[in-house]
């Protein structure tokens, strides 16, 4: 199966192309925020670099979310057209799984990756090992650091936080609980070929319009309505396209 992984969910840019679970080409960029100018071009390079014309894809592979509201717009709508207008597979894999799968399978600790979305709050989930297999122990959610950390703290098993420790997220890091440690930065970097081996075994979603990015918050457009409509609910701020 020939296989391409696309993650532009935060600051890294990292496309693969996988077949039959082998890495054949890959390009991570950590420098730029631009995804949507270079996104297209470094996935016609990569194609081209191993000889696969598009027809040759046989499913996409995408981080869905949770991550930057722009971000996860530009790959998941990448992905979509490619997979309709190629008529191939489309999955979509937790960004924060990506992340944890950088933590190999030799460990029992519960693996916690974690994005900064600022004033103070990050999206986090929980996964562990188990039988080979990675599993969910607590879904992928947005709070507080400060409140993530109170509830690992309360954990009876070693914690290892991945993810990027940003400038306004480092006093909190300052003093961890016991049970809890804090990964290389390295490993907070996405790996696309460890999205393109999970999204194989995963299977394709049913219908392509339908898929939207997992956000797990509102936008600050949407809080700021909220905030001038007090007591007024509404389902859909936004129309998903």
């Amino acid at each position: 199966m020939k296989v391409l992984a696309i993650d532009t969910s935060n600051h890294p840019m990292s496309v693969a192309l996988v077949e039959d679970d082998q890495l054949l080409a890959t390009t991570t960029l950590n420098m730029v925020r631009n995804h949507s100018i270079y996104l297209m071009p470094t996935i016609d390079r990569l194609c081209q670099l191993v000889k696969w014309s598009p027809t040759d894809l046989d499913r996409v592979v995408v981080a869905q979310g949770p991550g930057s509201y722009t971000g996860i717009r530009i790959a998941a709508t990448t992905a979509k057209v490619l997979a309709d207008t190629l008529n191939i597979d489309l999955v979509g894999v937790s960004s924060l799984e990506v992340v944890a799968r950088n933590v190999l399978p030799m460990t029992t600790a519960i693996i916690v990756p974690f994005f900064d979305t600022r004033r103070g709050n990050v999206f986090a989930g929980a996964y562990q090992w188990q039988d080979g297999q990675l599993t969910s122990q607590i879904a992928d959610q947005h709070l507080a650091m400060s409140d993530l950390l109170t509830q690992l703290a309360k954990i009876d098993q070693q914690v290892i936080m991945v993810g990027h420790v940003t400038k306004k997220l480092a006093d909190q890091f300052e003093k961890l609980p016991q049970n809890v440690s804090l990964a290389p930065r390295a490993y907070g970097i996405p790996s696309t070929y460890q999205l393109a081996l999970v999204g194989v075994d995963q299977p394709a979603v049913k219908e392509i319009d339908p898929f939207v990015p997992h956000y797990l918050r509102i936008t600050e457009a949407e809080a700021n309505w909220q905030k001038l409509h007090p007591g007024v609910t509404r389902k859909n701020y936004v129309r998903e396209v």
